[in-house]
């Protein structure tokens, strides 16, 4: 056979190959593609926190000597007997570990729940989503309804957005409680004990974590205290704020006119000088001279004569 032959045998040999890796290639979604990417790991004193574009939406620059040492991205040893993919997180220093290796962590400074909404057990990582839209739960709007009413439907996913970059969804025995892993505009907030019980990063670090997750990963929410959960503990959410009515500044309650004093007692009625306005000069009709009293002509009103009508 031919050297011409054989190099047309061997080119339509490999061209059902290459069509059938551009039809997997057209099934990918691109939103997802990061997901399965092996990302490379944080340098020693590498600046992470860089400006970019993401979705044609920039994500500004962060002052780097802003952010406290033990909570910028890097990797660490980290003694664990936890799979690889598998995150840890500690409230009690508010730091998240993504387990690389043996003993071997990527370590992100987080934010968690404040007093009242902390919450530990373990999850399953179940959804991720680019820019997500924000809708507050009734219990929030509820609590704040001038701040959270106008987001009932949903906040779209930008700048703004409280879930910032990126938002991990959890569930634990196959129900969602409503916590995520998410981003957030409020960087300065990392460090602190300031959500309402969802894991918040800076946006270039979720971006970063959500890029390594395929999905299925165990999450492990140690205690308030950094020790590992006994079970899964939620917290009952507080119960609303009561707030009192505001009345405007220079408004009176309306003026309750009493019917006149029994005759059997012949006490007056009284009524407090708070629940009505000032009234004019009374108008009286002169009593017989002996007696110098002086007789309204109806009822009367915070114990005095009211003002005689115009006919």
């Amino acid at each position: 056979m031919s050297n011409t032959s054989l190099s047309f045998l061997r080119r339509a040999a490999a061209l059902p190959a290459a069509l059938a890796l551009l039809a997997l290639a057209a099934c990918v979604d691109p939103t997802m593609s990061t997901s399965t990417a092996k990302q490379p790991l944080p340098k020693a004193d590498e600046n992470v926190y860089v400006a970019s574009m993401d979705s044609g939406i920039a994500i500004p620059a962060l002052p780097v000597e802003e952010i406290p040492a033990t909570h910028r991205r890097q990797v660490v040893a980290y003694e664990t007997d936890q799979p690889v993919g598998t995150i840890v997180i500690n409230p009690a220093t508010r730091l998240l570990y993504y387990v690389v290796g043996k003993d071997k962590a990527i370590r992100y400074g987080i934010a968690v729940g404040r007093a009242g909404f902390e919450w530990s057990g373990e999850a399953v990582v179940t959804e991720k989503k680019t820019w997500p839209t924000w809708t507050p739960p009734p219990e929030m709007i509820a609590r704040d309804p001038a701040k959270y009413s106008k987001w009932a439907d949903g906040q779209p996913g930008g700048p703004t957005n409280p879930l910032g970059a990126r938002a991990i969804y959890l569930t634990s025995g196959g129900k969602d409680y409503g916590y995520r892993i998410h981003g957030t505009p409020d960087w300065k907030s990392i460090g602190r004990n300031a959500s309402s019980g969802c894991i918040r990063m800076i946006n270039q670090d979720v971006i970063d974590l959500y890029s390594r997750l395929k999905g299925g990963e165990k999450v492990i929410v140690l205690t308030a205290s950094g020790e590992m959960p006994k079970g899964l503990y939620i917290p009952k959410p507080p119960a609303p704020k009561k707030v009192a009515p505001v009345i405007p500044p220079g408004a009176v309650p309306a003026l309750v006119v009493l019917p006149p004093p029994s005759i059997a007692t012949g006490a007056a009625p009284v009524i407090p000088v708070a629940t009505a306005p000032a009234v004019a000069a009374p108008a009286a009709i002169e009593a017989p001279a002996a007696t110098g009293a002086v007789v309204c002509a109806t009822a009367l009103v915070n114990g005095v004569c009211p003002p005689a009508a115009n006919d």
